[in-house]
């Protein structure tokens, strides 16, 4: 630790932890949202999960974010402007929610004020991701991996802390006064972003990223105008070839004035920008178009749109029909952090080195499996045999997530391998605005499916035939593992 202080500096890495923490102790009001749409606002389960839907799109188009604080600075800057632009964007939403019960009691307001809410986090996780990459640059490569380690265990920490006191807040707080507490982190990062400091990027950067990425077209065009010019100046020169020397001298020198100021008037800041994104969308574009890129992906797309997610409607019928308490539901997500650290270990120390398509065939079976053990918690089965209810909610949530994580592990590696240089960062985020995206498609389709079959609050009869659909959905991908590289594994691709 003491050498990562000397390295990064200790505003840095404060900074660095508070945002991870904060963003893993989001959990802590988030489930105070849950209880919002189902016990005051009344929403349906379908109802309710489209609203989630809607309001975590933002994180499905983070590039978006990464691409404009690269080519566009602010002030010279291009992270901590644009860290504290998402702070306030994280900040206020929760002080309306928390201070007017107006919004809090209106779906569409509500539903407006948490996409911001997300539109902020989101740009947040981008820029300090980028913070680090940028950090752990030159010679400090070597604390790359320490760094990282330690963002994600602020994260963990954070949504253990969230978890369980969420739980306990919702049984001895007001939803109004969960959100206004909520705010004191995002307030506290606000304050922490001027404690770090950042170079200005000089506007010959600008100019050489924009000259190296498309824009000599545009200079192309100018020598082309100019060329016209010439042409013009030679048919007027022939045609006054009885004047003195002196004078057409004397002209050429000022058109010669006139020609080199061109370029300087026809390239503003704006157009630079403008070229700039231009190149890194192109470059974006490009890269991901390439089979050995576009396949695996769209395999990891696929596999959370064929499976309809169906978790907003669990989360009803555990607090209505199972009458399982909010601090106990925030104890079964501690445990589910527990689930996914231990899936983490587990894939390092013995799931690695198979091929990936072994390991994604393994983790649609178990994915099918636990559905099964959601059909015998709403069948009620586990009770004829002695196991009660929330003990099939721990395990179920511990090993939800551990074999989740079984999933997103490979995914994480060969976004990783794939990546080509240069466009790491911005490339690595579409990676996740893929994965992101295609839950949130899940999150549609599982609405859809919850609303077809009249599934709603106080009337569960036909979630067992839901959620059978989805066992039998989670064998869908399966059938696409083609798409992976065949010899990819855990260590290599």
């Amino acid at each position: 630790m003491k050498q990562l202080k000397n390295a990064f500096g200790v505003s840095f890495l404060w900074l660095i932890c508070l945002i991870y923490f904060t963003q893993g102790f989001r959990s802590f009001v988030w489930t105070a949202v849950s209880y919002q749409l189902k016990d005051k606002l009344k929403l349906s389960p379908s109802a309710s999960q489209f609203v989630a839907a809607v309001a975590f799109f933002p994180w499905s188009i983070k590039p978006l974010y990464g691409i404009l604080s690269d080519c566009i600075p602010i002030k010279g800057r291009k992270r901590i402007p644009y860290l504290v632009i998402s702070t306030v964007l994280s900040l206020v939403p929760w002080l309306i929610l928390g201070l007017n019960a107006f919004f809090r009691s209106s779906t569409w307001h509500l539903i407006v004020l948490l996409t911001a809410q997300n539109l902020g986090s989101a740009m947040a996780d981008v820029v300090v991701d980028a913070m680090i990459a940028e950090a752990a640059k030159s010679e400090r490569a070597a604390f790359a991996g320490d760094l990282q380690s330690l963002s994600w265990l602020a994260m963990a920490f954070g949504g253990i802390c969230g978890s369980l006191l969420g739980g306990y807040a919702l049984t001895n707080i007001e939803i109004d006064r969960i959100f206004l507490l909520f705010t004191v982190l995002p307030a506290i990062q606000l304050l922490s972003c001027g404690l770090v400091k950042e170079n200005r990027v000089s506007t010959k950067v600008l100019k050489e990223f924009s000259s190296s990425n498309g824009y000599h077209q545009v200079n192309g065009n100018e020598s082309i105008l100019d060329d016209e010019d010439g042409f013009s100046e030679e048919k007027y020169n022939i045609s006054t070839k009885k004047r003195k020397k002196n004078k057409k001298n004397q002209k050429k020198r000022v058109f010669k004035i006139r020609k080199s100021q061109i370029p300087e008037k026809s390239n503003p800041l704006v157009i630079q920008w403008f070229h700039s994104l231009k190149a890194a969308i192109y470059s974006l574009y490009s890269a991901f178009r390439q089979p050995e890129i576009l396949r695996p992906m769209a395999w990891f797309f696929l596999a959370h749109v064929a499976v309809p997610n169906l978790s907003t409607v669990m989360f009803y019928y555990q607090t209505e029909i199972l009458n399982l308490e909010a601090s106990f539901l925030g104890t079964a997500r501690v445990v589910g952090w527990v689930g996914l650290m231990l899936g983490t270990y587990t894939y390092n120390g013995y799931l690695k080195r198979l091929k990936l398509r072994r390991i994604l065939l393994l983790t649609q079976v178990g994915l099918s499996i636990l559905s099964f053990l959601d059909i015998v918690l709403v069948s009620r089965m586990n009770l004829t045999v002695g196991i009660s209810d929330k003990t099939m909610v721990l395990y179920g949530s511990a090993l939800a997530d551990a074999v989740n994580q079984f999933k997103f592990m490979p995914f994480l590696i060969l976004s990783g391998q794939l990546c080509p240089p240069g466009i790491e960062g911005t490339l690595f985020a579409l990676f996740m605005s893929i994965n992101n995206f295609g839950s949130t498609v899940g999150s549609f389709l599982g609405a859809g499916l919850a609303s077809s079959l009249s599934i709603s609050s106080g009337s569960f009869d036909n979630l067992l035939l839901g959620i059978s659909i989805q066992a039998l959905c989670t064998f869908i991908p399966i059938a696409f593992l083609f798409l992976i590289p065949k010899g990819a594994t855990g260590v290599s691709a």
